[in-house]
């Protein structure tokens, strides 16, 4: 029978994933911040809608965050 030697996979994250993790975070972390900015910065404009534009420029801020403190196993 074929038997595959060396390609099981490991039981930690690679170091690709971790780096792929920390760099998905960071990119989400900045997109956040500067939809945050710019929602809060403009709230004349948007008017009723600044809460709820608030709230999803919120939401990748914290994604990021996420990935940024999360630990791969």
């Amino acid at each position: 029978m074929l038997e595959w030697k060396g390609l099981k996979m490991s039981e930690e994250g690679g170091f690709g994933i971790t780096l792929a993790e920390r760099f998905f975070g960071f990119i989400l972390l900045i997109i956040g911040a500067i939809a945050a900015y710019y929602t809060f910065t403009s709230v004349q404009a948007l008017d009723a809608f600044a809460a709820f534009f608030g709230f999803l420029s919120i939401i990748p801020l914290v994604l990021g965050l996420f990935l940024l403190t999360a630990k791969t196993e």
